[in-house]
Formats: C-alpha cells, sequence, structure tokens
C-alpha cells in the first residue's frame, strides 16, 4: 500500500491530508487537517511547530512520500517569502525522515484533481470528495488542498509505474 501525505504549505495555517492507496487500487483518506501557528509567536518558533507536527505526522503513518504544492509567486511578496519558509520546515522534515518528495504546481494539482488546471477552490473539494467517496467536502480549504495534493501524487506514481511497466514490456 503507497501511503503520502500532500501538504498545502502557510506559516499561519498548514494543510495536510494522508493518502493511501490500497492493492485494489482504492484510494483511502487515512487523516486530514491543518497545522496551525499563532501569529504572534515568532516566525523561528513557528516554523519549528510546523516542522515538529509534520514529523509527528510522519512517525504516525509512516508515508514512503511527501508531496507538497509548490510556491506560487502571486502579488504578495511577503506572502511568499512567508509560504516559502513553511515549505523549507517541511522539505527539512521530509529529507531528515528518508523520504521522497514530490512537488507540483497548484495548475497540476487542479488538473490532476479536476481536469482543469483553473479549478476553483470548490471544484477541488467536491472532486476529492467524490474521489474518496466521502460523506461531505473536506474542510478547511487549506486541508482539502493537501488531500488533493496527496491524491496528485497517487496518480502521477501509477501513471509512472505504468509507463514503467509498458518500457519494461517492450524490452
Amino acid at each position: 500500500m503507497d501511503v503520502v501525505i500532500g501538504i498545502d504549505p502557510g506559516t499561519a495555517t498548514t494543510g495536510y491530508g494522508v493518502v493511501a492507496r490500497t492493492e485494489t487500487g482504492d484510494m483511502l483518506l487515512l487523516a486530514y487537517g491543518v497545522l496551525r501557528t499563532a501569529p504572534d509567536t515568532a516566525m523561528h518558533l513557528r516554523l519549528r511547530e510546523i516542522f515538529e507536527d509534520l514529523r509527528g505526522l510522519i512517525r504516525e503513518f509512516a508515508p514512503q512520500a511527501v508531496a507538497v504544492e509548490k510556491l506560487f509567486f502571486g502579488r504578495n511578496v511577503t506572502t511568499a517569502i512567508s509560504v516559502g519558509q513553511a515549505r523549507g520546515a517541511v522539505l527539512l522534515a521530509a529529507a531528515l525522515e528518508g523520504l521522497d518528495v514530490a512537488e507540483y504546481t497548484p495548475a497540476e494539482v487542479k488538473q490532476a484533481i479536476a481536469g482543469y488546471g483553473n479549478a476553483g477552490k470548490r471544484q477541488v473539494q467536491e472532486m476529492v470528495q467524490r474521489i474518496l467517496d466521502l460523506d461531505s467536502a473536506p474542510s478547511p480549504d487549506d486541508a482539502a488542498d493537501g488531500i488533493a495534493v496527496a491524491i496528485c501524487h497517487l496518480q502521477s506514481l501509477l501513471y509512472r509505474r505504468r509507463v514503467a511497466a509498458a518500457e519494461e514490456a517492450q524490452d
């Protein structure tokens, strides 16, 4: 069984989703939520908290990989720097645990989940609900995005395995 932790990084709220693909190909949601840090806490302490909380999740669920949303540079440079710092804490936690790391742009995640790279938040949540056969769409948005990143990686992993098997069969 493949287990992946998907991460939507942020310093105030880091969304995560732990998703497994069974031997039969079904996807199961093992856990999801958000790692929150207090805005009045010094940045280095917030980053340590994200790092430690993620290491706890990694140790609890023993994933084979961590999939992280790539940084999207919008208009707010300060926010981009803050998200970049949170990504650094996530990447370090994964590296120290010896895990593979995969990175996907928001458009790649939306394409994999909804079939459209400009899908809205609600579309992504509804498709995550359908893919995982959940009773309701996961929330908050950050957690749903973390789940979507994990699903994106599992789909990418399956595709790469099929391509490798086809290439091996041709040899």
